[in-house]
């Protein structure tokens, strides 16, 4: 355990205990239980964790985390039947942060010079910009704001009824379109597709379950799993194919809580779990002494 952090002796016995599996299904219940505390008004600490005290982790829907409801309460609800929407979720998870999307407003129809003003007097005002969780680099030394905007989003946008989701799209086939795009690598195109897939006609894809993109994270997390080396290298379909034989085995546990507790866990789609392994390598991490995620949180 890293220095400072010590778990309770008999926790502490228990998940040295538990298989790979058992520790994966512990923190998915531990962190949500963690998060109906929480919402319920209960004093801390809402677990005897003391890694789940110390540091700050993703909830285990990715819809419940704290943007991911600022960007669907705001920007996606009350514009659900835009056909673009897709391109708004795209500026919305490059930025990531919810003062600085509040005052760039809702970015359809597109107008990159108030995005890069927005973005720039928040700089000079020493206001936060962006979110720290998804990192972007520009080139050379034009600033974050002006990439973006130039090279990442206008161009998008220009192609906008090309790449926009089509009555019949799988989540696959639309994420397919956006990875032909500068900035838009295996995760953020990921991330657009998950928010999508709340509103408009990817509601109906045939794999709106069983769609993930691997990241470097959930590829770390399912290699713990599988007891491989971290830097092992699956092929994409043999990551997928893992992704929802784990989400199968989740669902029987889900489903075996029993009436009450299983109304408390909704279903998990892949995605999901893909979130859970990227949170489940950064707590393993600290474990096991090898690292620690950069955010710190006080639970206790």
């Amino acid at each position: 355990m890293e220095q400072g952090i010590a778990y309770p002796p008999r926790l502490a016995s228990k998940i040295k205990r538990m298989s790979a599996f058992e520790r994966f299904w512990y923190w998915i219940k531990e962190r949500h239980s963690i998060a109906l505390k929480k919402e319920a008004g209960e004093p801390k600490p809402w677990t005897e964790d003391p890694i789940l005290q110390s540091y700050r982790f993703c909830s285990v829907y990715r819809e419940n985390d704290r943007v991911t409801r600022w960007i669907a309460d705001n920007w996606r609800s009350p514009h659900a039947r835009e056909p673009d929407l897709w391109f708004a979720m795209s500026v919305a998870r490059y930025v990531n942060w919810p003062g600085t999307l509040a005052e760039i407003g809702f970015p359809i129809p597109w107008n990159p010079r108030r995005f890069k003003l927005t973005l720039a007097r928040r700089t000079r005002e020493g206001q936060k910009v962006f979110t720290g969780a998804y990192v972007v680099h520009s080139r050379g030394r034009q600033p974050k704001a002006v990439y973006l905007a130039d090279h990442v989003l206008s161009p998008l946008w220009k192609d906008r009824a090309k790449i926009r989701p089509k009555k019949g799209d799988t989540l696959a086939a639309f994420y397919s379109r956006l990875r032909k795009y500068n900035g838009m690598g295996s995760f953020m195109a990921a991330q657009v597709v998950a928010d999508i897939k709340y509103a408009g006609v990817l509601l109906a894809a045939e794999d709106w379950y069983s769609f993930a993109a691997p990241g470097p994270g959930s590829r770390r997390g399912l290699n713990r799993l599988l007891k491989k080396p971290l830097d092992y290298h699956l092929s994409d379909e043999a990551w997928l194919a893992y992704i929802n034989g784990l989400r199968a085995q989740v669902m029987r546990k889900i489903r075996g809580l029993g009436p009450v507790e299983d109304e408390l866990m909704p279903d998990m789609h892949a995605q999901d779990v893909q979130n859970v392994l990227c949170e489940l390598d950064k707590y393993e991490r600290v474990r096991l002494k090898q690292g620690r995620p950069r955010a710190k949180y006080n639970g206790g």
